[in-house]
């Protein structure tokens, strides 16, 4: 178990410095972010190997979806948490990628909306 926890340390400092050596100056994965406030792997993907995928209801036991929406209540064009399609509900990680730059998928449908995605 020790070397497992030492396996997951070592493999989370590598890809930290190998995702920002490949990113832009100021991207940083959300991966990072979450680690970076001493949230672990185990606490979104369970202790399951291989790793579990993270279902949108774990983002939102962190993240409330009607508070964020809140938030971005003034966003234009539109508030993309609060949205016609799917409301507060939209999957998180439609955008919101953990491990790889973040993607804004509206502008696919939606030129005008140009957002720059954490």
């Amino acid at each position: 178990m020790k070397n497992f926890k030492l396996f997951n340390i070592v493999l989370a400092a590598a890809l930290t410095v190998f995702a920002g050596s490949t990113m832009a100056k100021g991207d940083t994965l959300l991966d990072q972010t979450h680690f970076a406030k001493g949230i672990k792997c185990a606490s979104c993907h369970g202790d399951a190997t291989p790793r579990e995928a993270v279902p949108m209801t774990k983002c939102q036991k962190c993240h409330n979806p009607e508070k964020l929406a809140q938030k971005t209540k003034d966003m234009k064009p539109t508030n993309v948490h609060n949205n016609r399609h799917e409301g507060t509900q939209t999957d998180c990680a439609k955008c919101h990628q953990v491990h790889q730059p973040s993607k804004n998928s509206c502008i696919a449908c939606h030129p005008r909306f140009d957002f720059k995605v954490p």
